[in-house]
């Protein structure tokens, strides 16, 4: 008796995982939602989305034309318009002027700028690792957010996705897409690996974070 084809987006669900970052990571983001970093701590990491954002969302515009990365560029999920808000809020009107890339970042932005540019399984798997994460997470990371340093709506837009009425049913809609594209064998291999490299390019980003906080704590103890 032949076996069931498993769905794509269940092989990648199942060979991949969903949470942001391991590691050295982890105690930037159990910190922050913890409440106790402090309000600076939590603009540099919307900084370094930021950096992120700007390049994932420029490579999707680059491949919107693509018959398979089409599907799943879409407009309402766009993060930078809310991410330059809440930076706008976090750091004042000069906030430009203030950001700076740390090098995970620009190591995560510079993979970004070649491959997801260039190959739509690429895109779509940065694409998926980001956005529904974010999108999975996004209504209880606010919460904490909001409960631990007094924000209202403003400085947490990054995590409302105001555009999506049905989580639920936009997350089983790309998941049909994911099924639906014309993948072969060796392309849904590629996308396997590329989320594995994405989930470690945001652990790396998580750390240069946590490093970047003991360094600036440790300065200020010794001024």
């Amino acid at each position: 008796m032949a076996h069931d084809v498993v769905p794509f987006s269940e092989l990648l669900r199942a060979r991949t995982t969903s949470r942001h970052g391991t590691s050295g990571g982890a105690d930037f983001m159990t910190d922050l939602l913890r409440g106790t970093c402090d309000v600076d701590d939590y603009a540099q990491l919307v900084a370094q989305y930021w950096f992120v954002y700007r390049a994932l969302e420029g490579a999707s515009g680059s491949m919107a034309g693509h018959p398979v990365a089409s599907p799943f560029v879409t407009t309402g999920m766009s993060r930078l318009p809310a991410l330059e808000s809440d930076l706008e809020f976090l750091l004042g009107d000069a906030w430009r002027d203030r950001v700076v890339a740390l090098p995970a970042t620009r190591e995560y932005v510079e993979r970004l700028e070649t491959i997801a540019a260039t190959s739509a399984g690429a895109l779509v798997a940065h694409h998926y690792t980001r956005y529904l994460g974010d999108l999975s997470c996004g209504r209880f990371i606010s919460t904490l957010l909001q409960k631990h340093y007094g924000f209202d709506v403003n400085g947490v837009g990054f995590y409302v996705f105001a555009e999506v009425a049905d989580p639920a049913l936009f997350r089983a809609t790309y998941r049909e897409q994911l099924d639906a594209a014309p993948w072969t064998d060796a392309d849904k291999e590629a996308v396997v690996a590329e989320v594995a490299l994405a989930h470690s390019l945001d652990t790396r980003l998580l750390d240069g974070l946590e490093a970047d906080r003991r360094a600036r704590r440790a300065a200020a103890a010794a001024a």
